[in-house]
């Protein structure tokens, strides 16, 4: 299971969320027979469907709604340290909780259990789509809801899970909205966007029921044994936030497509960056880390005097080149991204953060290093053209350009990867001094041609 925060911390305590009560303002989420047809709740592993929306279950079973579950996981990754418990028995044993707590929260209701495999939701994204697409499509309809974890809670699975049903809604016709799980362990009541929020009102019979089917999730809520790796994942200060009066869903934003032909603008990043905390798992995915350790391995010098790094983002990079470079100039179109890198770096002088759109407000001077690092895919083609001219001017005669890009096709990018790179090679008086290729990203540093290669430089060869 991929995270941007550890389940082990404290967190956020109850008494703050329900302090601020960001919900209060919400409009009220209103369920009952004349206005819904049907339900179906979907959750990445089982206790997410009693966490998240246990009172809606029970609220439209209560008014004669009939429901549908789809569990994608069977959650036998939750305990990948216990001594005591092999993932085989654990799926079993979290299948059977929930099956026994949706029996108290919506007797009857039909329960589909995929079995994809806990964690790897993104890379069964298909199956996961067909799955969704042939369930929620038997119950078509605008009196239809759909509810899946919400996309930015902060967990990978969560993630995929959210944006395939929300698509197998939009199919459909149906309603969709998307419930926090973790959002209440890491999130900030004072800062919390509540865009799109609507509350459900929980009646007390649907507390007590809510109430009784999370304790049937003993494997979660309690240890599997004393044995260290077998502690609870729910801890007594996570499940108080299942226990309030309300519940809450998030509705999504009306999509604002890119053009097709055009370069992507501030608002899409601005959007993205509201939505994600940790947007594209900067700080929370190995691949990430990973990547940004390659990038700086690759560059042919110890040390730079200037850099210029385009689409610094939340600047995990920025800070990593700042230790490199005598000072850094550092670039992104979205202000929220600029604000983040800024509390991150801190006063650097080293470090100047530009908010800028490029290529069009292109920075002055040449620079010894150049970072072009996931970038260049979100510009058209005209576009990209005057940045591939703007670099080979920006670049210093004894400098480097690296780029590092994603290779898989993604539908609001204008070019791939693969493209962007291709066109990086053909730069008049370029030559590859590095070349790293993975199924995944493609990492390339470029040189004028009379730069010599680093054993070259050292007088290692001739």
């Amino acid at each position: 299971m991929t995270t941007f925060f550890d389940h082990r911390e404290a967190g956020t305590g109850e008494s703050e969320w329900r302090e601020h009560a960001p919900w209060r303002s919400s409009p009220e989420l209103r369920i009952d027979a004349a206005t819904l047809d049907a339900l179906v709740v979907c959750a990445a592993h089982p206790d997410d469907e009693t966490l998240g929306a246990g009172g809606l279950l029970a609220t439209a079973a209560a008014h004669g709604i009939p429901c549908t579950v789809i569990i994608a996981t069977d959650g036998e990754a939750s305990h990948p340290g216990s001594p005591t418990w092999t993932a085989p028995a654990l799926a079993r044993a979290r299948r059977t909780e929930a099956t026994r707590a949706l029996d108290v929260l919506a007797p009857g209701s039909a329960v589909h259990f995929l079995g994809l495999g806990d964690g790897m939701l993104r890379e069964r994204r298909s199956r996961l789509a067909r799955g969704v697409d042939a369930i929620v499509g038997a119950t078509e309809g605008p009196r239809v809801l759909v509810v899946a974890p919400w996309d930015g809670d902060g967990h990978r699975d969560h993630r995929v899970m959210g944006e395939v049903a929300a698509s197998a809604a939009r199919r459909a016709g149906a309603r969709y909205a998307g419930y926090p799980v973790w959002l209440w362990h890491w999130g900030d009541p004072a800062a919390v966007r509540t865009d799109g929020w609507m509350r459900l009102e929980l009646s007390p019979d649907v507390r007590a029921a809510k109430a009784r089917a999370l304790r049937l999730h003993a494997s979660q809520t309690q240890p599997l044994s004393p044995a260290e790796g077998d502690e609870a994942i729910l801890s007594p200060e996570m499940l108080a936030h299942f226990e309030r009066d309300t519940e809450v869903f998030v509705t999504p934003a009306p999509p604002t497509p890119a053009p097709p032909t055009g370069s992507l603008d501030a608002a899409f990043f601005d959007g993205f960056y509201a939505r994600h905390t940790d947007p594209w798992g900067f700080e929370s995915r190995w691949y990430e880390r990973r990547k940004r350790d390659l990038l700086l391995a690759a560059l042919p010098r110890p040390r730079y005097g200037s850099a210029l790094e385009l689409g610094c983002a939340t600047g995990l990079l920025t800070e990593r080149l700042a230790e490199r470079c005598d000072s850094v100039v550092a670039l992104d179109i979205a202000q929220s991204a600029l604000d983040r890198a800024s509390a991150r770096i801190g006063a650097d002088a080293r470090v100047t953060l530009v908010r800028a759109r490029l290529p069009e407000e292109w920075p002055s001077g040449r620079f010894e290093l150049i970072v072009l690092s996931e970038i260049a895919y979100y510009w058209d083609a005209d576009d990209r053209a005057r940045a591939l001219a703007r670099l080979r001017e920006s670049l210093a005669p004894d400098g480097a350009l690296v780029a590092c890009h994603w290779r898989h096709p993604v539908a609001d990018h204008p070019a791939s990867g693969d493209e962007v790179h291709a066109a990086l090679r053909r730069i008049p008086g370029l030559h590859g001094a590095v070349r790293h290729e993975e199924e995944d990203f493609l990492l390339d540093v470029l040189v004028p041609d009379s730069t010599p290669s680093v054993a070259r430089a050292e007088g290692l060869a001739p």
